[in-house]
């Protein structure tokens, strides 16, 4: 089963370089010149997955591509040159919630459409049961994609509060303790060091692949970039400079994530504190966002204010909170309430045994296996589990700190 069709209606000089970019992933490029093209590719075919429209140069008549697009009950979503002032005109009377349209702006470069293209065809491909969206109807490509990776995002807006070694550990049990393919992604691209923690050397960085593409390297995935770790965990770094980051398009790197799923039970990213649009990509992707916070006021309000802006992008029941250094005297209770978010898991304090692992190249799960902590960061990957394949409740691996059975998290 080949990939699906995209309609582009661009001016001839941007057509030309368009089609390729998109012939060369794959996609059948089929170029309609009025309005009547459209309408006759839309009677003959089902396959039509995008329209790119140019809402630029003649905008009345994006208006007639765009409403045959949309017309008798199809819902192709549209990828249009417009501007932000005239979109709202473009879209006037249309269910929103019905379609995904995405627009962009000139100058723009035939890769970014393509990877917009790919990240627009895996998002009307799913739905969400109650977990995060999930493929419906079968395949998008000719790829496996049966086998669907949950994506788990580790973050704070405040850094020290333990993200890293959250991801790390939790990763690290996934693998070795529950026996799941994991795939570990460094995403944090100004201070990221998932690497060098795990003594891994001279990581073939998606920056550095990307860059190369353009002088004739091969097109790689983070599954084939991926670094492997002697515990079985794939790790996988989005750069290994904060200044040479400018091929990291959000857009491809969230793509890139989505496509990693395939084969993979979990990706555990680790990110930057920002808020940045990288950051933003990636949030859209994630299943679940974990959100580490030590008890100290600053954490607490970088949480709360997380918790706001999560709110506003519509993440809010994605977040879930993972008290770190949870027997520092401080109430879990009263974090929970000042966060307004219930401790999905509990992490003692362990912070030399964290140190003399990174010193080895190794996890805390691994060189310390006989250690309490261990059971903290069982408890957090046992609640990453289906709830069919978790351990039962009197399993070390469900309990909270010192022992405490904690119920399971709606989040």
């Amino acid at each position: 089963m080949g990939r699906p069709g995209v309609v582009i209606a661009l001016p001839p000089e941007e057509e030309a370089v368009v089609s390729h970019a998109l012939a060369e992933a794959g996609f059948e490029a089929i170029h309609v010149r009025r309005p009547d093209e459209l309408e006759a590719v839309l009677a003959s075919r089902r396959d039509i997955a995008v329209g790119i429209l140019d809402g630029e140069t003649d905008f009345d008549e994006s208006l007639d591509y765009y409403s045959l697009l949309h017309a008798d009950g199809r819902e192709i979503p549209a990828l249009m040159v417009v501007s932000p002032r005239a979109l709202e005109r473009l879209t006037a009377g249309t269910d929103r919630t019905a379609v995904d349209d995405e627009y962009f702006s000139r100058p723009y470069s035939a890769e970014s459409i393509r990877w917009r293209v790919e990240a627009m065809l895996i998002r009307a491909q799913t739905v969400d049961d109650g977990s995060g969206a999930v493929l419906q109807g079968g395949p998008i490509d000719t790829g496996d994609w049966a086998h669907r990776a949950t994506v788990v995002a580790v973050f704070n807006p405040k850094g020290g509060v333990g993200k890293t070694t959250v991801a790390l550990n939790l990763a690290a049990s996934l693998q070795v303790r529950r026996g799941q393919h994991v795939l570990l992604l460094d995403a944090d691209t100004v201070t990221g060091h998932v690497a060098s923690s795990l003594g891994l050397e001279h990581v073939r960085t998606v920056a550095d692949a990307w860059a190369d593409e353009p002088e004739g390297g091969p097109r790689e995935g983070l599954a084939q970039l991926a670094a492997e770790h002697p515990s079985g965990l794939r790790v996988a770094v989005l750069s290994a400079s904060p200044l040479h980051t400018e091929v990291l398009e959000p857009v491809r790197v969230a793509a890139a994530v989505a496509a990693a799923r395939r084969g993979l039970d979990f990706i555990v990213v680790d990110m930057h504190p920002d808020y940045g649009q990288l950051n933003r990509s990636l949030f859209e992707r994630a299943d679940r966002i974990l959100v580490p916070v030590t008890p100290d006021v600053p954490a607490l309000r970088a949480a709360v204010q997380f918790r706001d802006v999560a709110a506003e992008l519509g993440l809010r029941e994605r977040l879930a909170m993972v008290v770190n250094r949870a027997n520092s005297g401080i109430s879990v209770a009263d974090m929970e309430r000042t966060v307004g978010m219930p401790a999905l898991a509990l992490v003692r304090s362990a912070g030399l045994l964290f140190v003399r692992a990174a010193n080895e190249g190794r996890t805390v799960v691994e060189r310390f296996p006989r250690e309490r902590v261990n059971d903290d960061f069982q408890a957090l990957a046992d609640r990453m589990m289906p709830q069919a394949q978790r351990a039962p409740a009197s399993h070390p691996a469900a309990r909270g700190l010192f022992g405490r059975t904690k119920e399971p998290v709606r989040a």
